[in-house]
């Protein structure tokens, strides 16, 4: 019996936000509500410092980068109904979900790599400056945070999109690299891509247009082609794995096997390389969760930004944030899930210090918010802590299940 698929959570509208303050509805307000919940003084910070914020990211502050967005007015789950990610479980089993998998990879991929930070990115890191964030916890895989602040710590909760792994010896391999060898691999495909690379099909950032084209853009580096021959497409196998064959948990040595061009065979039992990022049915690894939960506990307060908190591990985040008594503002364009508890007991008269809960685009809004409180004379900084995951590797990714 086929394994069930997992149901992808909240892909129908969530519920519109209440505003908070409510002078926040007009861009001068919500910036006035960040620049107070940003600054107000906290219980637990020391005296002389300014409160310490971590910030918690999702795809909405990458959409300015051209780049796709799950639930937003706009995204994959919902203009795309019939989008369905690949599961971990099928890209691990199955070699036809790996060819389709890698064949729209290959597609999407020079959209994201040519992609950059926005104003959102390096706001952050501009907040970073002032001493008034800390830390960020994202669950972009676009690599634009470590782009646009490499010295501001962060934890990258779903991994990222610049590397593949190896499943069998964990390995990291280049995702440049690997591109290329997709390309040698499938010379057809190569040539497909050159000529709508050429006919800038893959510039435009309207979904629209690009659907009108024959292409449905999906998040992660993702282009559906309808009726593309994916059957057709080989992938390279691990070089590590080719050269020096694991030993599987028997004891066994693993066969790995590829064909005259190099392409990973069926007949192997290991070498598979797999994107870096948590698939959907993978888990995240321990050392990445409690990197990202001891974030949490060492701030002050939360700013979350650019996202719907539909994903588990990002909302409980939040909720531990709300447990602990943390100050917590929202910004996103859109509801987010279960928002009403983070505010429930807020002081009606409060003018952001307590929380604040803001439907502006990050891009339009952090830049103006930096710029008042440079001028208001916010200058100190701060070292951030030391997390232990401040650079992931491999293994932070060898046993992940949802």
């Amino acid at each position: 019996m086929r394994k069930p698929y997992m149901r992808i959570p909240y892909t129908d509208a969530l519920a519109a936000p209440t505003i908070i303050p409510k002078s926040a509805n007009a861009l001068s307000g919500a910036v006035a509500a960040l620049h107070e919940f940003l600054v107000a003084p906290s219980a637990s910070s020391p005296s002389g410092r300014h409160p310490s914020t971590a910030v918690l990211t999702g795809a909405g502050i990458s959409v300015a980068s051209g780049l796709a967005d799950y639930r937003g007015a706009r995204g994959t789950y919902r203009v795309n109904k019939t989008y369905r990610p690949v599961y971990y479980h099928e890209f691990l089993n199955k070699h036809e979900a790996r060819k389709r998998y890698w064949a729209r990879s290959f597609l999407g991929w020079t959209t994201l790599h040519k992609a950059k930070p926005n104003a959102s990115h390096f706001a952050i890191k501009h907040l970073n400056d002032l001493g008034l964030v800390q830390s960020v916890i994202t669950q972009n895989v676009d690599s634009f945070h470590s782009q646009a602040h490499p010295n501001l710590q962060t934890i990258e909760l779903h991994g990222y999109l610049r590397s593949c792994i190896c499943i069998s010896c964990h390995e990291e391999l280049p995702r440049d690299t690997f591109q290329d060898e997709l390309a040698r691999l499938n010379p057809a495909w190569d040539a497909f891509l050159r000529e709508i690379l050429a006919l800038g099909a893959l510039d435009t950032e309207d979904p629209d247009e690009r659907h009108a084209r024959g292409m449905k853009t999906n998040p992660d580096g993702d282009v559906d082609l309808p009726g593309a021959p994916y059957t057709t497409f080989r992938y390279p196998a691990c070089p590590r794995c080719l050269t020096d064959p694991p030993l599987t948990a028997n004891g066994v040595r693993a066969t790995v096997e590829v064909d005259s061009d190099g392409a990973w065979v069926p007949t192997s039992t290991a070498g598979i390389l797999k994107p870096a990022v948590v698939m959907f049915g993978e888990s995240i690894h321990h050392s990445v969760k409690a990197a990202a939960e001891k974030m949490i506990d060492d701030a002050d307060r939360l700013l979350v930004l650019g996202t719907s908190l539909a994903t588990y591990s990002a909302w409980r985040l939040a909720k531990q944030a709300k447990d602990q008594s943390k100050p917590i503002a929202i910004v996103n364009i859109g509801g987010v899930r279960g928002e009403d508890a983070f505010f429930v007991d807020l002081d009606p008269n409060q003018k952001g210090n307590q929380g604040a809960r803001v439907e502006i685009s990050t891009d339009e809004l952090l830049p103006i918010l930096v710029e008042q409180l440079r001028s208001s004379n916010v200058q100190a900084t701060h070292e951030a802590p030391d997390y232990v995951a401040k650079t992931q590797g491999g293994s932070i990714f060898k046993d992940m299940l949802s």
